[in-house]
């Protein structure tokens, strides 16, 4: 008897997926979320959207209302960006995905976003969750900073509980003693979170290294460890980026990034899909 009575797996066969416009979540198609941390301009963003649907990206990412450390960092454009995401979206094809912080932002998030997302620091933000519950959208839900599985699915749980059931897990990475990367992310959590439960589990390599040159090869064993999706964070020009620069690809290196996943993925019975199908080698 698990205390996440919903979101537990009972049936070995059964998993949760859904639809986001074209794209299939939970899938035998590992999804790829991409874009820039934050939405910085409008002319970069679109630009930088119809390279990243060129290469395979099937989700577009873009914080808009972002939660920093410091309250002197960039704290995105707000509904000017939400714009923007609606206009790379027609642009594209592509659904987007951007991060909620507030229970007064759900109605005007919810206007314009495909999926909203969680923050690692709202992960325990019961009231945001159960508002969460009461939506259409799908919810992808970060693990908290030093949360542990268990608290995880349980915060999973308040949005199953208030009546949503598409979730998608996302291991961002955890706090610990180690100050080599940003954080440290927990590989095993994904087929531990896949046996416990029956949502999809996603992997964020960017936040959870915090450089870019870990992305590559923490995204290759978070496919080979059973993720059902990745989100990663790109952008044109990463040494100028208003946030996160550190840790975003360029779109080259995101391509590479494709290419060198490709036979990971067909290594474990799964394949990369574009917003146009199966991605090939």
């Amino acid at each position: 008897m698990k205390p996440y009575k919903l979101v537990a797996r009972v049936d070995s066969k059964k998993r949760t997926t859904f639809q986001v416009g074209e794209v299939t979540i939970g899938g035998p198609e590992i999804v790829m979320i991409t874009g820039p941390c934050a939405v910085e301009g409008r002319e970069e963003y679109l630009t930088t959207a119809l390279q990243l649907k060129a290469m395979g990206a099937n989700i577009l990412r873009g914080g808009v209302f972002k939660p920093r450390t410091s309250p002197y960092s960039f704290l995105g454009l707000g509904k000017d960006g939400l714009a923007i995401l609606a206009e790379a979206r027609q642009l594209t094809g592509l659904p987007i995905i951007t991060e909620i912080m507030d229970t007064r932002d759900v109605e005007l998030l919810s206007a314009y976003a495909d999926i909203l997302q969680v923050g690692s620091r709202n992960m325990q933000n019961f009231a945001l969750l159960q508002e969460l519950g009461r939506v259409k959208q799908p919810v992808l839900l970060k693990r908290g900073l030093s949360a542990t599985i268990e608290e995880w699915l349980l915060a999973a749980e308040y949005i199953l509980a208030a009546g949503n059931p598409r979730v998608i897990l996302c291991e961002r990475g955890i706090r610990t003693f180690e100050t080599q990367t940003r954080n440290t992310v927990d590989i095993s959590a994904v087929p531990m979170a896949k046996e416990l439960s029956h949502l999809p589990v996603f992997v964020d390599p960017s936040h959870g290294t915090g450089q870019r040159k870990m992305v590559n090869p923490v995204a290759r064993a978070a496919v080979a460890a059973g993720a059902d999706g990745l989100m990663i964070e790109v952008h044109e020009n990463p040494d100028r980026a208003l946030s996160d620069g550190p840790q975003s690809l360029t779109p080259q290196s995101f391509a590479k990034l494709i290419k060198d996943l490709v036979p990971i993925a067909l290594a474990v019975g799964r394949r990369l899909s574009t917003g146009n199908g199966p991605f090939k080698p």
